[in-house]
């Protein structure tokens, strides 16, 4: 479905990618676990270089005490928001090929995208999806016990949006502000550099 476009948005785009937005105002409502199932299922759908599908993932719940370990890791301008996201992902690829072992070096790559497919999906479920570098990675490893073959990449705070009124300022203003993307001209070319 092709959404209806803000002023800002130039040309018709799906409506999740319209829609999607990193909000940090999260209500207290539950992600089940079809939820999140479904977001999983998103992600392994997502290309990879050979099919190698590099991406891993470790998921906790707001009460269990794997969501409270991954919060203690978040860095503490993080920790005010995302207090309230009901699901914590990490995600992690694998560094090396498992047919050779060689390194992968699209391992990133191939991440981001199984991540951009999880938050599209997301949107389109009415979920929030904020996606954090914010987090001190040598405390996740270690409490995570993440082998040395993974690489780090974000932690993703999830939930169903939530009043941004709630928000101590200045979260709260740019939480309510316009999305401002730079337009194509300024990263799209034709030509040499």
């Amino acid at each position: 479905m092709i959404a209806e476009m803000p002023d800002t948005i130039e040309m018709p785009i799906l409506e999740p990618i319209a829609s999607r937005r990193s909000r940090r105002a999260f209500a207290p409502e539950t992600v089940s676990q079809d939820q999140i199932d479904t977001l999983f299922e998103a992600a392994r759908w997502a290309p990879s270089s050979v099919n190698e599908q590099p991406w891993r993932y470790v998921y906790a719940t707001k009460g269990q005490l794997l969501w409270e370990t991954i919060f203690e890791a978040l860095n503490d301008g993080n920790k005010v928001w995302a207090k309230e996201a009901q699901l914590f992902i990490v995600s992690m690829a694998k560094k090396a090929f498992s047919r050779n072992g060689r390194p992968n070096p699209t391992a990133l790559y191939d991440l981001g995208g199984a991540n951009a497919f999880l938050s599209l999906q997301a949107a389109s479920m009415g979920l929030n999806v904020h996606q954090m570098g914010g987090y001190d990675r040598d405390t996740l490893r270690m409490s995570l016990n993440i082998p040395e073959e993974l690489e780090l990449g974000v932690v993703m705070a999830i939930g169903f949006p939530g009043d941004a009124a709630l928000l101590p300022e200045p979260l709260r203003t740019r939480e309510l502000s316009p999305r401002v993307r730079m337009t194509r001209s300024e990263f799209v070319m034709n030509q040499p550099f």
